[in-house]
């Protein structure tokens, strides 16, 4: 198995309903599982999306805390998809909450935000055009100076 240099990790409450949210609204894949043979829990899975990985676990507090443990997410994940709007309504349609409908950014992508049933956050993007990063910046000041007059 071939491992990237960085691999996001989350902690959930009920680390098997997770995968099965994740195979079925952002068609994941699970590579394996390790569970306790005494709880049940899942100590340790992987999971590939478009050729990423990112692992998974339920929480163990003394080792991993989840969102709903610690009251939030410090950590926005990123999901480039082929149709954002497509896949924020599935993901509602499967318990996530909707934090930002799908809408064409400044930067070129259309993006929307959600909030999966455990307690993670999600930007979920697809590009409709490509921006230069100087563009991005005049688009950026532009914005940001009518955010300042109203």
């Amino acid at each position: 198995m071939n491992y990237p240099a960085l691999i996001p990790s989350l902690a959930v409450h009920d680390a098997a309903a997770a995968i099965a949210y994740y195979e079925k609204v952002f068609g994941a894949k699970e590579r394996f599982r390790l569970s306790d043979p005494t709880s049940g829990k899942i100590g340790h899975a992987e999971l590939e999306f478009g050729g990423l990985l990112f692992m998974l676990a339920d929480e163990y507090p003394a080792h991993n805390k989840s969102p709903q443990t610690l009251g939030g997410t410090a950590v926005k994940l990123s999901l480039m998809v082929d149709d954002v709007d497509v896949t924020v309504s599935l993901a509602k349609e499967h318990g996530a909450t909707e934090i930002m409908e799908p809408v064409d950014m400044f930067y070129g992508h259309r993006s929307g935000s959600v909030r999966d049933p455990f307690g993670h956050e999600w930007l979920i993007q697809h590009e409709i055009e490509e921006v230069a990063p100087e563009e991005m910046q005049r688009r950026w000041n532009e914005m940001a100076g009518k955010c300042a007059e109203s």
